[in-house]
């Protein structure tokens, strides 16, 4: 084997390129491409033989060049709820500096508000959209028949979708957010230590019951206090849909329903209303309280002693891992591992 052989030998077997697949499958570049990017045109025992020279030659395709040379870019939107407090108002910050820093990448994104009440105008935005409008799509709206066929809907336009913080059965391989019913018992399991051995009733509050994760985190706090804290007695879910007055009315009522509350749970993700109405209520110091998500309000109340406990997922990573994860999707190479897993992160006044 002369000195030029040899080189061209390692680099094939450390750098192959496109040039070394066709001449390995023999057949042209162009194959090799239209397999590469799953085109039509293909025989399948031709698609066989460039898989098995990728196989073979261990080929990794540079999809950063690749997208470079033929100018591809990605607009992804985040359609996020119409209604919606300080929470929303981190993710939208996180959005903006997603747009910085992943500009080199050629990835820009939007915001679209949705009325997560109303699952008909969130289908009916979602079906207007053409993949000549968006790269792919981040959705964050309560589970309902409606939205869930309108996702599907989307991927079959070849348009990237996913769940975003709350999930939609049954698309559980390509969301973000957090594990809600790990969640839900780890708010439990802060409460019920705290407690210790007293004995006494919990509220639970909820914007709404119909979201997914909203579900999946009462079912965990419930398993967790029924299991290992039996003096506890967790109350009916109270749904304040978002409104401020309905959410004084039945705060109230359950205060004077029941003279035992000795933890107050906000399920919620949006705390600060649920928040400001128990603390014009004048609880005893001593009612324990835990809430879902950092902001600005839960930070201040976790300082000053109003809140005991935050059970937290990162605004950043969320956003970063739903455009990492689209962008993936659509160069059909997905995105997975820990660097995708949203972890819950327990706050208390001695750490934040």
């Amino acid at each position: 084997m002369t000195e030029m052989q040899s080189r061209v030998t390692q680099r094939t077997l450390l750098h192959p390129t496109t040039k070394d697949l066709a001449r390995a499958a023999g057949v042209s570049r162009a194959t090799v491409d239209r397999v590469l990017n799953g085109r039509d045109g293909v025989r399948q025992n031709t698609v066989d033989r460039v898989n098995k020279a990728i196989q073979d030659l261990g080929f990794v395709r540079n999809v950063q060049a690749a997208n470079l040379a033929k100018s591809q870019s990605y607009r992804f939107v985040f359609a996020l709820p119409k209604s919606g407090d300080l929470f929303l108002e981190e993710i939208v910050a996180r959005i903006a500096e997603a747009n910085d820093l992943f500009a080199a990448d050629r990835i820009w994104c939007d915001i679209h508000r949705i009325d997560d009440n109303d699952p008909h105008s969130i289908s009916g935005y979602l079906s207007s959209l053409s993949r000549g409008d968006v790269t792919g799509v981040a959705i964050m709206a309560p589970e309902t028949p409606q939205v869930r066929d309108a996702i599907m809907r989307l991927q079959e336009r070849d348009i990237a979708a996913l769940p975003f913080i709350s999930n939609q059965a049954p698309l559980n391989a390509d969301w973000v957010g957090v594990d809600n019913s790990s969640a839900g018992a780890t708010a439990a399991l802060l409460l019920g230590q705290s407690l210790r051995d007293r004995s006494g009733s919990v509220m639970v509050i909820a914007e709404s019951m119909t979201s997914r994760d909203s579900m999946e985190r009462r079912l965990g706090f419930d398993q967790e206090i029924s299991t290992h804290f039996p003096r506890l007695h967790t109350l009916p879910s109270l749904e304040t849909y978002g409104n401020t007055e309905r959410a004084e009315k039945i705060i109230a009522a359950t205060l004077t329903a029941y003279d035992d509350i000795v933890g107050i749970y906000v399920m919620s993700s949006e705390a600060r209303v649920p928040l400001e109405i128990l603390e014009d209520l004048q609880l005893p110091n001593d009612t324990f309280k835990i809430a879902h998500e950092r902001t600005p309000f839960t930070e201040n109340a976790l300082r000053s002693g109003k809140l005991d406990g935050i059970v937290a997922q990162d605004a950043g990573h969320l956003v970063r891992s739903a455009i990492r994860r689209l962008k993936g999707i659509v160069d059909k190479r997905r995105s997975s591992g820990p660097q995708e897993r949203i972890r819950i992160e327990i706050l208390l006044r001695t750490n934040l």
